[in-house]
C-alpha cells in the first residue's frame, strides 16, 4: 500500500468529529507531507516508539499509541506472567504525554492487566525502580527524552527494569503488528477501572522509597564534604526539578541554584529549543546563572531526567563541557574508590559500557580490580546484560556510555539522572573539601591513567530521503573497506552486523588504526534521524590526543565524500 492509499484509508476510517480526521483534510494536496506521515509505520525499535506527534501511520497519536498498548497488552497476556502484578505508567512534560498514559493504563485495564498509574510527570529511573519495587511484570513512560518539542514517545520495559530488548521486543512487535490501527482495542474508562483496582495511583510513598535509595548511593559522609559548593542545575523544564533539589536539600548542600526559567514544565521548551544537555547550548542560562552566584560546577538533565551532563568551572574563569566519557571516568573514579575506602566494593565488581564509549573509564576500572563488559548502545542493552554478567558470577558496579548516560547503582536499571546528579554534586564537594576542583580532579585521572582525547559527528537526514542517504553511506565504509583512513593505516576493522563474539548483531563499524587506542566507529542512531561518526586517540600529553582525533577525524571527512 502506498503513502497515499493510507492517508485516504485514514480519511475513510476516522470518524468526522476525530481531531487527526481535520489534521488530515489540512493536508490534502501536500504529497510531501502525506509522504512524510503515511511511508511507514512508525518504528518499534528502540524499546518502543518515538516520532512527532501528528496524525499518520508514522507519526505519535491515540491510534499509533492505542495500536501499541494492545500488542503489549496481548503479549502479556500470552507471556504466562500474573496480569495483576501489573504495568508502571509514568509520563514526562510533553504535549500529549498525559493524554497517552491514561490511555496505555485505559486499555491494559479493558484486558484485565492491573496499571499503577503516577499523577503527574515522573523521571524516568523512578519508573524503572518502580517497576522493581512493585514486582511489576513491565512498565511505559511516555517521553521523547531528550528530542524536539514536537516528538513524544514510547519507552516499554519489562519486569527486570531494563528497557525490553531480544525476545521480548520481538514478541511485543509481532503481537503488534497483528493489528489493525482501526481495530478494536479493549479499553476501560479510566474512572471504572480505578473503582475496579485496575489501575492504582501511585506516588509520594514511590517517591520516599526512591529518593532514599539515591541518597544511599552518597560514597562519602559529611566530614569528608563541603557542602558549601556552588551548584547549579537546569531540569531544563522537565522532571528533574523536584527529586534533584529535593535529594540535595535533605542531603545538606546549602550554595544551591536552580535556573528559574527552566524550573517548571514547559512542552515548548522555551528557553532551550532543543532540550538535550548533551549539546552546551542547553547549558547558555546555567552558565549565566553560575557566573552570578559562583558556581563550580553546573548541573543538567533532560526532560525524563535519566541523561545527565555537567559543566565545571576552569581555571580561565569559564565553564567547560564535560562529555560523558570524562564524567563517567570521574565517576568511575569516584565510586570506586568510595567503596574500596569503605569496604563496601561488591566481590567480581563488573562495569558494562556500550562499544562506541571510549577507553578511558575502562582503563581505570582495570586497575580497581573491576571486569569491564561492552555491549551495543542504548541503555536497553547496557542494563540488559545485568543479568547475564550477575549470572556469571559478578555483581554490578556501574554502566555508561559516552552520550551523557550513567546507571550507578543496580536498583535502577536505565539511565539514571538524579543518582548522577547526586553523584557529582557529592564529588565537587569532596574534591572542594581537598582544594579541587573537577577540572582538576579530571586532569589529575589524565596524569595517571594517560590522556585521551575524543569527538563525536552527527550528520542529520530528516524524512525517507535522509533515512536512505544514511544507509547508503553505511553501505559505502562496510563495502569499501578502506585500508587507510589518511595519514594512517587501518589495522582492523570490527564489523556488528552479524554480531560479534557476545555482542548481537547490530549496524556498526569500529575501525581501528595502527596505534593503540586510536580507533573510530560509525553508526546511525536508533532514535534520531542522524548517523554517529565517534572518534578516539590516547596520547602522553592532550595536544597529542588532540592532534591525533583531529587528523583521524579530517581524514575520515574526507573519505566520506569520496564514498557517497
Amino acid at each position: 500500500m502506498t503513502a497515499k492509499e493510507r492517508y485516504q484509508l485514514w480519511l475513510e476510517k476516522l470518524d468526522r468529529d476525530d481531531p487527526l480526521y481535520g489534521e488530515l483534510c489540512g493536508i490534502s494536496g501536500d504529497e510531501a507531507e502525506i509522504n512524510e506521515r503515511f511511508y511507514q509505520e512508525i518504528v518499534f525499535g528502540t524499546a518502543g516508539l518515538r516520532g512527532i506527534c501528528a496524525a499518520g501511520t508514522n507519526r505519535m497519536n491515540t491510534l499509533t499509541v492505542g495500536r501499541a498498548t494492545q500488542g503489549i497488552a496481548n503479549y502479556i497476556l500470552k507471556s504466562g506472567e500474573d496480569p495483576m502484578r501489573g504495568v508502571a505508567v509514568a509520563y514526562d512534560c510533553r504535549y500529549h504525554s498525559k493524554e497517552f498514559s491514561e490511555l496505555v493504563a485505559s486499555i491494559m485495564a479493558g484486558n484485565g492487566i492491573r496499571s499503577y498509574l503516577f499523577p503527574e510527570m515522573r523521571p524516568t529511573p523512578e519508573l524503572s525502580f518502580a517497576i522493581r519495587k512493585l514486582g511489576c511484570v513491565s512498565g511505559v513512560n511516555m517521553t521523547a527524552s531528550h528530542n524536539p518539542k514536537e516528538y513524544n514517545g514510547y519507552k516499554v520495559y519489562w519486569s527486570d527494569g531494563a528497557q525490553i530488548s531480544g525476545e521480548i521486543s520481538d514478541g511485543m512487535l509481532a503481537e503488534i503488528q497483528k493489528l489493525d490501527f482501526f481495530d478494536h482495542f479493549n479499553r476501560m474508562p479510566l474512572e471504572e477501572a480505578k473503582a475496579k483496582g485496575l489501575v492504582v495511583m501511585i506516588g509520594e510513598e514511590m517517591d520516599r522509597q526512591y529518593l532514599d535509595y539515591v541518597k544511599s548511593m552518597s560514597q562519602y559522609g559529611p566530614e569528608m564534604l563541603d557542602r558549601s559548593v556552588s551548584i547549579v542545575y537546569t531540569p531544563l523544564n522537565g522532571a528533574g526539578a523536584v527529586p534533584v533539589r529535593t535529594v540535595l536539600s535533605e542531603m545538606g548542600y546549602t550554595n544551591f541554584h536552580m535556573v528559574p526559567e527552566q524550573e517548571m514544565p514547559d512542552p515548548e521548551f522555551t528557553t532551550v529549543g532543543y532540550p538535550n544537555p548533551e549539546d552546551p547550548r542547553g547549558f547558555e542560562l546555567a552558565e549565566k546563572l553560575g557566573k552570578k552566584v559562583g558556581a563550580e560546577v553546573l548541573i543538567a538533565t533532560d526532560p525524563d531526567s535519566d541523561r545527565m551532563a555537567v559543566e565545571a568551572l576552569y581555571p580561565d574563569g569559564e565553564y567547560h563541557f564535560l562529555n560523558g566519557n570524562q564524567t563517567g571516568a570521574l565517576l568511575i573514579a569516584y565510586m570506586a574508590d568510595g567503596l574500596s575506602a569503605s569496604g563496601k566494593m561488591p566481590e567480581n565488581p563488573a562495569l558494562i559500557k556500550s562499544i562506541v564509549t571510549g577507553d578511558m573509564g575502562a582503563v581505570i576500572a582495570k586497575q580497581h580490580g573491576i571486569r569491564v563488559f561492552e555491549a551495543l548502545t542504548g541503555f536497553k542493552n547496557i542494563c540488559g546484560k545485568i543479568h547475564d554478567v550477575e549470572r556469571q558470577g559478578y555483581h554490578y558496579f556501574f554502566g555508561y556510555e559516552e552520550s551523557i548516560g550513567c546507571a550507578p547503582g543496580e536498583q535502577v536499571r536505565d539511565k539514571d539522572g538524579v543518582t548522577s546528579a547526586m553523584l557529582v554534586a557529592e564529588m565537587a564537594a569532596f574534591y572542594k573539601k581537598k582544594g579541587m576542583t573537577l577540572r582538576d580532579a579530571l586532569f589529575e585521572l589524565y596524569e595517571k591513567y594517560g590522556y585521551f582525547s575524543e569527538a563525536q559527528v552527527s550528520i542529520v537526514r530528516e524524512g525517507a530521503e535522509g533515512a536512505a542517504e544514511i544507509g547508503r553511506i553505511m553501505d559505502a565504509f562496510r563495502g569499501g573497506k578502506p585500508e587507510r583512513i589518511g595519514k594512517f593505516a587501518v589495522r582492523k576493522i570490527t564489523d556488528y552486523i552479524n554480531g560479534y563474539q557476545d555482542i548481537p548483531a547490530s549496524n556498526v563499524l569500529r575501525f581501528d588504526l595502527d596505534r593503540d587506542g586510536q580507533w573510530f566507529a560509525v553508526r546511525p542512531s536508533g532514535t534520531e534521524p542522524k548517523i554517529k561518526f565517534y572518534y578516539y586517540a590516547s596520547g602522553a600529553c592532550s595536544e597529542e590526543a588532540d592532534n591525533l582525533v583531529k587528523e583521524m577525524r579530517e581524514a575520515v571527512d574526507a573519505l566520506t565524500q569520496t564514498l557517497v
